[in-house]
């Protein structure tokens, strides 16, 4: 897991391959907080990005999740929410396929929590465990851009 602030990218330490996705003339943030609701490819890219807006709920009603071939950069173009995950593996613990690549952990054990706000993002590798959408005070509407990566890319 990586984290860092649009504004100051320089500063995340992201290998090569990401640091070129989230600094894509395309990409900056103005221009994501500018895109109506979609799925976004560059031409030739591997890698996508959907932007749209999620309600924020309590962490109790909220699934986490972790992928096995994408990378997640989940990235906040309006609003505020908490991301809790685990610093361990979740490939091999007692889940279920929710869809292709979205696996549900079936009593995931969440240690740590992030907030983000406008312009931070965070990562999460193939098998990092994460539970997105998680209020911060009350229910609020959070506006995302969220990257999916080929962990052949990374």
């Amino acid at each position: 897991m990586i984290a860092g602030n649009m504004k100051i990218l320089n500063l995340a330490t992201l290998p090569k391959s990401l640091y070129d996705i989230l600094s894509h003339p395309e990409f900056s943030l103005e221009k994501l907080q500018a895109l109506p609701d979609g799925k976004y490819q560059p031409e030739g890219a591997k890698w996508f990005c959907n932007v749209g807006d999620s309600q924020t709920s309590p962490a109790e009603t909220r699934h986490t999740e972790f992928h096995k071939n994408y990378l997640d950069i989940q990235l906040i173009l309006e609003g505020e929410e908490i991301i809790n995950y685990s610093l361990t593996n979740a490939i091999g613990q007692s889940a279920v396929e929710k869809k292709p690549d979205l696996y549900i952990l079936n009593n995931p054990v969440l240690t740590n929590g992030i907030l983000l706000r406008a312009g931070d993002f965070v990562t999460f590798y193939p098998g990092e465990p994460h539970q997105a959408l998680c209020m911060v005070k009350a229910p609020a509407t959070v506006r995302k851009a969220v990257f999916k990566v080929p962990k052949e890319i990374i």
